[in-house]
Order: structure tokens, then sequence, then C-alpha cells
């Protein structure tokens, strides 16, 4: 079993739908380790909404901060600090897909940020969407990440944009899992769809 750490370029690139297809593709188990903002309807809210299998648990967030800013400020609002030091793994016998919060450089606190986070043996997986700089984003986010010796592989969402992804493609040599279009709405029957198209590829 495998844990697959879902990251994306920037925030609201899809890092949610992306994780609630890989649950559903893998009978994976879920993690949000860190949540901000919106805690009535949290990330995970979202995902457990999405997933048609009743095999996935839905883990409890290591920390639930009430402010929708970087991890690092909304902690300083609620006094608290995070700590990679605190944040565990959830043990469990099936794949486990962890959405991280925003890219990879969120500062968390003073000195550490979502990449912190991710463990030498996780998959991640990169959510990238077309907008103006998102190939900078996306490059500067695979190539950290190549850096650092992970395992990875490319989600895009949004429209298609042939210029981009290819150019993202040929500097990176990384393997695309697939692309999540813009739907007008995405519910339990899109994201099985989804699923079945990515088990393909996982």
């Amino acid at each position: 079993m495998n844990n697959y750490f879902v990251t994306g370029i920037s925030t609201d690139v899809g890092k949610t739908i992306a994780s609630a297809i890989l649950v559903e593709a893998l009978n994976a188990d879920y993690w949000k380790p860190i949540q901000a903002g919106d805690l009535d309807n949290s990330d995970t809210h979202k995902v457990q909404r999405l997933v048609s299998n009743k095999k996935s648990k839905f883990h409890d967030s290591s920390y639930l901060l009430n402010t929708p800013m970087s991890p690092h400020a909304a902690a300083e609002i609620d006094g608290v600090t995070v700590s990679t030091k605190t944040i565990k793994t959830p043990k469990t016998k099936k794949n486990l897909v962890i959405e991280g919060a925003g890219g990879l450089l969120v500062p968390i606190n003073d000195s550490e940020t979502i990449l912190d986070l991710i463990k030498p043996e996780y998959k991640v997986i990169v959510v990238s969407r077309h907008y103006l700089g998102s190939i900078n984003h996306t490059l500067l986010t695979v190539n950290l990440l190549k850096s650092k010796g992970f395992d990875l592989a490319l989600i895009y969402s949004g429209e298609a944009h042939a210029s981009t992804e290819a150019i993202i493609e040929k500097m990176t040599q990384v393997p695309v899992i697939g692309r999540i279009d813009e739907e007008p709405y995405f519910d339990k029957n899109v994201v099985l769809e989804y699923a079945e198209k990515f088990k393909e590829t996982l």
C-alpha cells in the first residue's frame, strides 16, 4: 500500500477534486493534515461527499485552523503553533491520499513548509492548472520535488492548453496520470467516471 501526497502549483488549482478521484480510484483512505478555514465545509467534508465507496476512512486533520490563510498565519491568529513533530501519518492497511494546503512552500511555521510534511517514501502528485505563470509554477514545483528525489506524477485540471502542457512534459519528463476537465459540476458519478479513467495510469 502507498501514501500519495497531493500538492498543487498554487492554491485553487483542483487538489481537492483530484484527491477525491484518487481516493475513489485507489479505494484509499483520505487525510488532510492541516485545514485552514471553512471548518464547517472542509476539504475532508468535500471529499467525503464525492466518494462513493464505503471502504474509505476519512482521518481527522492534525490541525483545524479557523482562518482561510497560510497555516502559519492562521495558527498565529488561533494562538497555536503548527509543527511537523506533532503531525503523525494515520495508520491504515489501505492506500492513503494526503492533501496538502496550497503549494509546496506554503509556511506552516517560521521554519517549516508543506514540503516538510512529505516523507521520502510518499508518491507525490502535482496538480497543474493553466493560467498565466502556470508553466513557471509547475516547473518550480516539479524541479524542487525532483531535486529531493521524490517519485512524482502530474494531473492537469481545467481546460486543456496544448502548448503549456507540451512544454511542461518536455522539460520535466514526468508521467501524466490524466486530466480533470472544467466540468459544470462534480458529484459522485462524475468522480467515479474519472476514477475509472485514472485507474489505468495509476
